[in-house]
């Protein structure tokens, strides 16, 4: 087998691993984000135009969602409405929901604010606001792999939950009947006022789609 030939076949046979699970991918580098730890501040324009920043949510629990609308994985959860119904139930407890977008321009997922903004509207969905990381800055400092990939930051502005949105990886709508969802187990156990009992989760989905 010459070379071109084996560079060929790992090549192929990476790029398959990066579909299939999130145990394929390399976190991007610079990730700043720690448990237990303040989370990376951040200052992004969202969907409407608006500068938006961490600090500006203080005192608030705030989760973020990496997205991507062509990612089936993501698909998964807003086909089925299991997005939309979460982003409805916590922002109606005063819960700061905020979609990321780190795919680059010309990468699968990239969009214009007037694209997010139909998205938004025809998936019915209901994030606090849609932000713009087109550099991946952002993506990067919280070591964001996949889309989804979710975090969650309380009031003090401390990372409580870094993973998957749930324990089923594949983007199989009927595997969301038997599914955990560990955000949203997250988010009631805050509500109640008790430490979270799974902070840290595989996460799973389509490689962010950073700028290279």
């Amino acid at each position: 087998m010459n070379l071109v030939t084996r560079r060929g076949i790992l090549s192929a046979s990476l790029g398959a691993a990066t579909l299939i699970g999130s145990h394929a991918f390399v976190g991007p580098a610079f990730a700043q984000a720690n448990l237990g730890s303040a989370a990376p501040a951040f200052a992004l324009t969202d969907s409407n135009g608006r500068a938006r920043t961490l600090n500006e949510f203080k005192g608030k629990t705030v989760v973020l969602e990496w997205t991507n609308h062509q990612c089936p994985y993501v698909g998964k959860h807003y086909r089925s409405n299991n997005m939309q119904a979460l982003q409805k139930k916590w922002t109606g407890q005063g819960v700061v929901w905020l979609s990321v977008i780190s795919s680059a321009p010309g990468e699968d997922g990239h969009v214009t604010p007037q694209q997010a903004n139909q998205l938004t509207s025809e998936r019915n969905a209901a994030p606090s606001a849609v932000l713009f990381d087109p550099k991946g800055a952002t993506g990067r400092a919280y070591g964001a792999r996949t889309t989804p990939h979710m975090y969650i930051i309380n009031g003090n502005g401390v990372l409580v939950y870094m993973g998957g949105i749930d324990d089923q990886p594949t983007a199989r709508l009927e595997d969301l009947k038997v599914a955990k969802n560990y955000v949203d187990q997250a988010l009631t156990e805050m509500a109640q006022g008790k430490p979270v009992t799974a902070s840290r989760s595989r996460a799973y989905g389509c490689s962010v789609k950073y700028a290279s």
